[in-house]
């Protein structure tokens, strides 16, 4: 191990011999200063490419390693020392100092300036969080969090809380815009950083032993948490279901937790698998947190660590020691001792399902003997542990070279959508099994340029003469190859991605382009020199089984096939995608058959539907298939799956093209899938071609040297001409350079009148934008004046608008009131009123009874004690159904009045209607008992004709036909009484009083049945009946005017009851 002394050094390297393989400490840095005292470093933080660190030291300074480059250089001296480091990711020149006096400050590391400084906490920063886009940052003290928008350095929010609970740490969660705080009492809260409404809290475990949280760490994906503190316990929590998930216990050496980072991995989808753990022993223990074992640690008793910054690509670990040095350890050296056959560092003991309770969740980490790593230094050791072996087979047919599977990579391709941009040229290499022919290749190159592109540069400019140079080899190549690709006028656009791409190892962008055209251009070259018909015809037909519509769009405008597919597959989309979109694209064409290549233009067509629908001109869909368009290629890319998942057999690619070849090892195979007469036809006529232009060229050159000969006699003539001509104008430039010099003068002395005249404009003009601005500062307040005035004055004008409506609610009411009330006397009088007409029509039936007698007394005493008990039976009948129906309506108005205010005017119309409704069974029952006078006229006429027996009969026949009325009616009325007793408080003697009137009124009735059954004649005496029935509808209408009169003058009369009458 190589020790780095940077003393007061302000640049230079950090090791100056190349660290050996294998070890996992690569250099350790320390800093030393007058009298070999050491002067501690106190914080790291890498950048975000993971290969550079800063760090702070006690004096103030501040450092930055570029491990890559192995430089070192001072960027800062502050003078104090710093509390928390941390980059600003939007701008990658800049990082967040926090120093001792509690401020914030920001520098530039290149230019070493000072770009900003915060202020506004009281207490020592101990952390510091920048949001994934830069832009925000979180700062935290034992009191206090605030926000900053790094943009213009200004605190956004302040969180302030209570004495009692002190702030542990508040961040940001990667990839999101949440914030997490923690807490001295355990909790946790999520809050959106932009509105900071809390999203969730996490529960505090209410059983085992409180853990006193310290130490936080999030994936880099913010989906789960881990929190240490003083305990060995650790609690893993899962953020999206907001559930702690399991409980580490850590051996018994660890009784308190300083710090926890979650290393990354390569092609963990930021799911961080390994934790790290810094206890208080000064040692860093990493364990997998599923299978919970313990995969190597870093320091010793010794040799402790007092803070650890992990490099968001882990490839590097920044560690300060107890000593104050800086340890730069390699993750890959450390995991590279795990293929080792060590002995197992630790035990797990599973328990049962995931749950809230310990008991359930809870997994120890026991240490066991273990046989030490080698030390790399004096005093560093590391212990490193073989994980698990268990791999299951694979199927040979999957394997590839280089130790791939085909199967794990397509399956991480489905998963990421991409291969790792680091690692893509090397799964390329093993997807296409490229046999690597250095031989073959090496003589196709000495051949030389082909003769077809001579001139390609004419054609095809490139700015970049190293991409031109290299088209025309490889183009060359492939023409000594195969003679078609020198008659192929597409074959540049083909090759120019993969030359772009591969710039830097022709060899490999031959193979990789030879691949291609053997494997994707299946029966490109059958109908040369025109485009492939049959492979076009295979992408027409599968359109038009999943997109019949788009399809007759394009036949409706004249575009086939040539127009929208074939400029795909001749650019290889290089013309409509950008670098990435291509790159992602041909990882999933190359991980896939040779018909996939057809399916993705396919299912470019259709994911662009909507635009094309909208083309009708030839030359819009020309611009269109030429040219970038807005298009997700993970959608694309998705179609294209879909549409080759549900290709019917009959239409699909797969059927008509081979499966994927690769080329042959040692010599590359002969390609002769062509027309040959054409190409060798072609290739004569260019020969024939370039002999005609060569003698041209040789007879203008004899031409023109006849031409130089003859111009140079002219020329020995014209030379004494010239000397005479040469003389003439140096005179001349003389006098003109004296005249330039004068100008130049006077020009000076313009510039520096404009520079004068411009400096007071510069000054008139600040002075009146200050004006302006004063101008518009009055103007705003006055306007902002203005504004509140307006606003308080609506407030009175709202707040006097709604004290009149309650007024006017409240007269409203009053006056509903005092209808109700002059409705309920209205209803009275007219009660009293019908009471007084029943009572005068009652007494004159009994006068016209009296009458009846002296006719025959003896005869009509049965008839008159009838009617009387008739009378009597009616008047209580219509006197109970008055006073049930008044009850009735009483109630229920008194019910609707108590209810809303707004349904007051549609119970006073109910009121009204209800009224008329009693009117007219007022005038029905007077109509009724005129009626029933009728009637029991004709039987007292009846019985003054007819002999004793036969008056007993039609007696006994009228009393049955009375009584069956009054059974008949009996039913309906007593089920109408039953449903008012329901709103009568006094249910029984409501529903008693509502039967009796019911019983009553079935007398009135004029039903049929009485009728029907009658069986005696009305033949005799029907002279007498008419004379008799026109006295008696005499009698009635002078018993109505009296009542009328009555009415008049009697102001109060009181309701008869059925005893009065009687």
């Amino acid at each position: 191990m190589e020790v780095t002394d940077i003393g007061n050094k302000e640049e230079g390297k950090v090791w100056h011999r190349k660290p050996t393989p294998g070890k996992s400490v690569l250099a350790t840095v320390v800093r030393t200063a007058q009298q070999s005292k050491t002067v501690r470093f106190l914080h790291v933080s890498f950048d975000t490419t993971g290969d550079s660190f800063l760090a702070g030291d006690h004096h103030g300074n501040i450092y930055f390693f570029d491990i890559s480059r192995n430089r070192f250089r001072l960027v800062q001296r502050t003078g104090q020392a710093c509390t928390a480091l941390a980059f600003s990711l939007r701008r990658t020149t800049e990082f967040l100092v926090a120093l001792v006096d509690h401020t914030i400050k920001c520098f530039d590391k290149d230019t070493k300036q000072l770009v900003s400084w915060m202020r506004g906490h009281e207490g020592a920063v101990t952390s510091i969080s920048v949001h994934s886009s830069g832009r925000y940052a979180i700062t935290t003290s034992s009191d206090t969090a605030q926000l900053w928008d790094l943009d213009t350095f200004q605190r956004k929010r302040k969180l302030n809380i209570r004495q009692s609970v002190g702030i542990q740490k508040v961040f940001f969660l990667p990839l999101s815009n949440t914030i997490l705080s923690c807490f001295s009492d355990d909790s946790i809260f999520a809050w959106e950083s932009d509105t900071l409404f809390c999203r969730y809290q996490l529960p505090v475990p209410d059983s085992g032993p409180r853990i006193f949280y310290k130490a936080f760490a999030v994936t880099r994906d913010g989906k789960s948490l881990a929190a240490g503190g003083r305990s060995n316990l650790l609690h893993l929590w899962c953020l999206e279901s907001q559930q702690l998930v399991r409980v580490i216990q850590m051996p018994s050496q660890v009784r308190t937790v300083r710090q926890l980072e979650f290393l990354p991995e390569s092609f963990d989808g930021g799911a961080s698998q390994t934790l790290g753990v810094l206890s208080q022993d000064g040692v860093m223990r990493f364990i997998n947190i599923h299978t919970c074992k313990l995969l190597f640690h870093m320091g010793s008793v010794d040799e402790a660590i007092t803070a650890v910054a992990v490099g968001p690509n882990g490839r590097h670990i920044a560690a300060i020691m107890d000593n104050g040095r800086i340890n730069i350890y390699s993750v890959q050296s450390l995991t590279q001792e795990l293929s080792k056959p060590l002995l197992s560092r630790v035990a797990v003991v599973s328990g049962g399902g995931a749950g809230h309770d310990f008991s359930n969740i809870k997994m120890k980490v026991r240490s066991e003997a273990v046989r030490p790593a080698r030390r790399s230094g004096r005093g560093t050791q590391v212990k490193i542990l073989r994980p698990p072996a268990g791999s299951s087979a694979e199927d040979k047919e999957n394997e590839l070279p280089a130790g791939l599977n085909k199967k794990r990579l397509v399956a991480l391709l489905k998963a990421f959508g991409e291969f790792p941009a680091k690692y893509r040229m090397f799964v390329w290499k093993s997807l296409l099994c490229l046999p690597e022919n250095h031989a073959a290749y090496s003589s196709l190159t000495d051949k030389g340029l082909h003769s077809a592109f001579l001139t390609l540069h004419d054609k095809y400019p490139i700015k970049s003469h190293k991409l031109q140079r290299g088209l025309q080899r490889l183009l060359s190549a492939l023409a000594h190859w195969a003679a078609i690709f020198a008659e192929v006028e597409y074959i540049p656009l083909l090759s120019f991605p993969f030359v772009k791409l591969f710039q830097n190892n022709p060899m490999l962008c031959f193979e990789v382009l030879a691949t291609v055209i053997v494997n994707w251009c299946q029966h490109w070259f059958e109908y040369f020199p025109n485009p492939p018909l049959n492979i076009l015809s295979m992408a027409e037909n599968i359109l038009a089984h999943h997109d019949k519509e788009l399809l007759q769009h394009l036949m409706d405008c004249g575009i086939s096939s040539q127009l929208y597919v074939w400029p795909l597959l001749e650019t290889m989309f290089s013309e409509v995608l950008t670098r990435d979109e291509w790159l992602r694209l041909f990882d999933n064409v190359f991980s896939n058959h040779p018909s996939f290549l057809l399916m993705a233009c396919v299912a470019y067509v259709i994911s662009c539907r909507e635009p094309l629908l909208l083309c009708s001109q030839k030359k819009d869909f020309e611009y269109f298939f030429h040219h970038r368009n807005n298009l997700d290629v993970g959608a694309m890319i998705k179609e294209a799956y879909r549409i080759t998942g549900s290709t019917p057999a009959a239409i699909h690619p797969r059927t008509l093209l081979s499966d994927f070849t690769p080329l042959t090892s040692g010599q590359y195979p002969i390609f002769n899938q062509y027309p040959e007469f054409i190409v060798e036809y072609q290739s004569r006529e260019r020969e024939r071609i370039r002999l005609q232009e060569m003698e041209y060229l040789k007879e203008r050159r004899a031409n023109l040297n006849s031409t130089n000969v003859t111009a140079s006699s002219q020329l020995h003539d014209d030379v004494t001409t010239s000397e005479l001509l040469q003389k003439a104008e140096e005179q001349r430039r003389n006098i003109l350079a004296q005249e330039e010099e004068k100008l130049a003068q006077q020009r000076t002395k313009l510039t520096a009148m404009k520079r004068e005249l411009k400096v007071k404009e510069l000054h008139l003009l600040d002075a009146t934008r200050r004006r302006f601005l004063k101008h518009q500062q009055d103007l705003r307040a006055s306007q902002i004046q203005r504004l509140d005035q307006e606003i308080n004055r609506k407030i009175d004008q709202r707040e006097q608008e709604t004290a009149a409506a309650v007024q006017d609610l409240e007269v409203r009411q009053m006056e509903l009131e005092v209808q109700r009330k002059r409705l309920e006397q209205d209803l009275m009088k007219k009660q009293e009123r019908v009471g007084r007409e029943v009572e005068e029509e009652v007494q004159l039936k009994m006068r016209a009874a009296e009458r009846a007698d002296e006719t025959g007394p003896e005869l009509l005493h049965g008839a008159e004690s009838n009617l009387q008990a008739l009378e009597e039976s009616l008047a209580e009948a219509y006197q109970l159904g008055l006073e049930s129906d008044w009850q009735r309506e009483v109630l229920g108005r008194l019910q609707q009045v108590e209810a809303e205010q707004e349904r007051k005017r549609d119970l006073l119309a109910e009121l009204r209607r209800k009224t008329l409704a009693e009117e007219e069974k007022l005038a029905h029952t007077v109509r009724e008992v005129a009626g029933r006078k009728v009637r029991i006229r004709f039987y007292l006429f009846f019985v003054g004709v007819y002999s004793v027996e036969e008056k007993q009969i039609i007696q006994v026949k009228f009393d049955l036909r009375l009584q069956n009325r009054e059974r008949l009616l009996h039913r309906p009325a007593a089920s109408v009484a039953a449903k008012g007793v329901n709103t009568v408080t006094t249910r029984s003697s409501a529903a008693t009083q509502r039967q009796e009137g019911a019983s009553m009124v079935c007398l009135n009735s004029t039903s049929p049945s009485g009728s029907s059954t009658t069986n005696f004649s009305l033949d005799r005496g029907r002279a007498l009946l008419d004379s008799s029935e026109r006295e008696l509808l005499k009698e009635i209408r002078e018993l109505r005017q009296k009542l009328a009169a009555r009415a008049r003058e009697s102001s109060s009369p009181s309701v008869p009851t059925p005893s009065s009458v009687s």
